[in-house]
């Protein structure tokens, strides 16, 4: 029997956050054309969480308090037969501030819960949208 030696898989993690004002999602438009959440790649010595408001107000403008874990999972972007392990979070905005897109997208949205269906953008994405509308429906 030939000696193999176990090689863990290794993805990169993605902290992304489900902002809503006004009772519509703030999503944003990437270079494949697909919508998603704010959000990005933690940097050694911060958590997750002060990573995701640092990552949401450099790519919008808006400050965000981050609250809880609302899924995770990891998603293959088969546009370039790459896996990421996503963990997204619930996050509040009082700010009634203009969204400022950054260099990082094409363009910002605010979406209702009816839109977010028909949108194209990760199954996992649109999960996490609908979970955080049902936990702040009055």
């Amino acid at each position: 029997m030939p000696d193999t030696f176990y090689v863990p898989r290794m993805f990169p993690v993605s902290v992304k956050g489900v902002v809503i004002r006004d009772d519509r999602v703030l999503l944003l438009r990437n270079e494949r054309d697909e919508w998603e959440l704010p959000g990005g790649k933690i940097e050694l010595g911060e958590t997750p969480e002060e990573c995701l408001a640092r990552e949401i107000e450099e790519e919008t403008g808006w400050p965000v308090q981050v609250t809880e874990i609302l899924d995770s999972w990891i998603y293959h972007i088969t546009q370039v037969d790459r896996y990421v392990f996503i963990v997204t979070y619930g996050c509040h905005v009082d700010a009634q501030a203009l969204i400022v897109v950054s260099s990082e997208h094409k363009e910002a949205g605010l979406f209702s819960a009816t839109e977010v269906h028909g949108l194209p953008m990760p199954e996992g994405y649109k999960r996490s949208v609908l979970a955080w509308f049902a936990r702040n429906r009055p």
